[in-house]
């Protein structure tokens, strides 16, 4: 099969995916993608693996059988969260308000009124999106930036996705996005980044759960460029809801030179994001390396 012909095959069936599994009833779709995660988890294909070998590096005093079922329960968590993409668009904002619960908002309140901006940083956790689109609703709209994908359809069928979630995305790596960003939190918008992959290859080198890896250094660049706070959060499935948490805001230093600061931040975002997946590890969707 020619490379144009996958991508084209691949782009119609996230297309058919968006149009059909919103509109079948729940009741059937819930056990057709728990099925797929079960045999998924028992190809133990590359990204499965993947899986067991960053879930260990978090949960290192794991028993064979414990690390299985964690992985199993991963593999469950990752194949729910699609499914809820999927029917996401579908949901009312009433709907959005009753399955995505957060504590500690007040926090995060406090300074989107304040009019400094907010850098809102959860993980590859639970469902993020959903996250996003309450959000959006609680403060008028956000902004964020996304891995650009190939091919460039799929790409665009994502944008248009998390457009209709109140979301404006900017690509990875598209000319002055670090700027257009700032411009966003100086008008006292919020912006969303995940902060526990290094997917652009110039994050900061840290300590994540246990062992040096790099993360994103964009919020606590950000967040030195404009004076927004940094606000990690945790996310996590909870029955039929997703929870989150938010944590102490992260903000720079004055008396601290501005690479110190980066570094300090940056840690502090690790640590964070680190106690999150500890306390969530099966809702830890990341399938590519993590640690070299």
């Amino acid at each position: 099969m020619s490379a144009a012909l996958s991508d084209k095959l691949t782009t119609a069936a996230f297309r058919a995916a968006w149009l059909g599994i919103r509109f079948a009833p729940k009741a059937l779709s819930v056990p057709v993608f728990a099925r797929i995660a079960d045999r998924t988890y028992k190809q133990n294909g590359k990204g499965v693996q993947q899986l067991r070998s960053n879930l260990l590096q978090v949960r290192p005093d794991s028993s064979a059988i414990e690390l299985e079922a964690l992985v199993h329960a991963g593999m469950r968590s990752y194949l729910r969260y699609w499914l809820e993409v999927f029917r996401l668009p579908t949901l009312s904002v009433q709907e959005v308000r009753e399955v995505f619960v957060i504590d500690n908002v007040e926090v995060m309140d406090a300074h989107m009124a304040s009019g400094n901006g907010v850098i809102m940083v959860p993980g590859h956790l639970a469902n993020w999106d959903l996250g996003g689109a309450w959000a959006a609703d609680r403060y008028g709209g956000i902004v964020s930036v996304a891995e650009r994908l190939k091919p460039e359809a799929l790409f665009d069928l994502f944008l248009k996705y998390r457009e209709t979630l109140g979301m404006e995305v900017f690509p990875l790596g598209a000319p002055d996005v670090i700027r257009s960003l700032a411009r966003v939190l100086q008008s006292g918008g919020m912006v969303a980044l995940l902060g526990d992959r290094d997917i652009g290859g110039n994050g900061l080198a840290v300590e994540f759960l246990g062992a040096p890896a790099t993360i994103p250094v964009g919020p606590a660049l950000l967040s030195l460029m404009t004076g927004a706070a940094i606000l990690p959060v945790g996310l996590w499935y909870d029955g039929e809801i997703c929870r989150g948490h938010v944590y102490e805001p992260i903000l720079g230093d004055p008396n601290q030179d501005r690479q110190l600061q980066m570094q300090t931040m940056t840690q502090q975002l690790a640590n964070d994001l680190g106690d999150a997946i500890r306390k969530h590890p099966q809702d830890w969707h990341v399938l590519q390396q993590v640690w070299k």
